[in-house]
């Protein structure tokens, strides 16, 4: 069977590292080890500038902005949750920033409703004919802001766009321009005047991120940049990295991302667990799976390798699958916890080698 840090194929034996030790590599030691048969060095030189460009304003929550990156590779939608302050708004917009791309924000409140967000259809005195003005969501990046301020009426306004990227509004379709991605924030804190989402929203964000405190080190940090740059953030200083042309090639590029059948059979494990695991009262569906695919792919790619191994799938596992699942009453009573099910569930399922 095929060590877990190297893809199986018989032309390319001259091409695999000679692991007569047994060692296990790093991913970034197995990528100057061997020729990758996709060429990633323009991927990861553009992912390295914009984590560069975003630095300019953000000390530390690496993990977020790797993965909202990922989000963008995998054209998936990603949900940002922590409390107030930790630059969950900031860094989306950030992001946003380094793409010669469009960007619409949307403050989700109790009283907006479908219409601002879609559109509505207006009567033109001069031709006699409704027609149709396009709301804010007709973007390529679409930041909602605290997403569970609105109820539900105008988060099932959502459910059409971020499935299937377009609307339908009096009979006609209007489709989205590609790339279409949202992310939105939510707070975990306040419940007061907020509106829980639905699972079936829930399910339509490929990540769940969750954005905790600095640490004390990043904490000083922050104040001495803030102090030297007078409390101003002039976002103009921000480079653009990537066209929209330059997505849709690295994401197409991710989809070549090789992933031996061991593999699939170790994500499908997972979420099959998922369905049948005591601790849950709802499991992942095979969105999930498909997620978990795509997400291990494009963290395989910015590490500089063009296959995945078993710690990609891991490590996008828990971003993917904590959203989805829902625990039982009984374990919600004893404070269980969704991340302590995923990683009992990491650890039971046998890793493939």
């Amino acid at each position: 069977m095929e060590d877990q840090n190297t893809p199986s194929s018989e032309n390319l034996d001259e091409n695999i590292p000679n692991d007569s030790n047994n060692t296990q590599q790093t991913p970034e030691e197995s990528s100057e080890d061997f020729k990758n048969r996709i060429d990633l060095k323009p991927l990861q030189d553009s992912v390295d500038q914009i984590k560069q460009e975003i630095a300019k304003f953000i000390v530390g929550q690496n993990e977020m902005i790797e993965l909202l990156i990922i989000s963008i590779l995998t054209n998936g939608h990603s949900l940002i949750e922590g409390v107030p302050g930790v630059a969950k708004t900031v860094t989306a917009k950030l992001l946003a920033k380094t793409m010669d791309i469009d960007f619409s924000r949307i403050q989700f409140t109790p009283d907006l409703m479908p219409s601002d967000i879609l559109g509505t259809s207006i009567f033109n005195v001069k031709t006699n004919e409704f027609e149709y003005k396009k709301g804010p969501i007709f973007s390529n990046i679409v930041l909602i802001d605290e997403i569970n301020r609105a109820p539900a009426k105008t988060q099932a306004a959502l459910f059409e766009v971020m499935a299937e990227r377009q609307i339908t509004m009096d009979g006609k379709r209007y489709d989205m321009s590609l790339p279409f991605l949202v992310f939105a924030t939510q707070n975990p804190i306040e419940q007061e005047g907020t509106y829980r989402l639905p699972e079936a929203q829930l399910d339509r964000f490929l990540f769940k991120i969750e954005v905790d405190y600095p640490s004390p080190e990043d904490e000083v940090q922050i104040l001495m940049e803030n102090h030297k740059r007078l409390d101003v953030m002039d976002f103009d200083t921000i480079s653009t990295v990537l066209s929209s042309k330059a997505i849709k090639k690295y994401q197409a590029l991710i989809k070549q991302i090789i992933v031996e059948d061991n593999l699939l059979n170790y994500i499908a494990s997972i979420v099959t667990n998922t369905r049948n695991n005591a601790n849950l009262y709802l499991g992942a569906s095979p969105r999930a799976s498909i997620a978990i695919l795509n997400a291990s792919k494009a963290n395989a790619a910015i590490k500089g390798r063009d296959f995945v191994t078993p710690d990609d799938i891991k490590r996008c596992s828990k971003a993917v699958l904590k959203h989805r699942l829902v625990l039982t009453p009984e374990r919600e009573m004893e404070a269980f916890t969704v991340d302590k099910v995923v990683d009992q569930i990491l650890e039971t399922i046998e890793i493939p080698r």
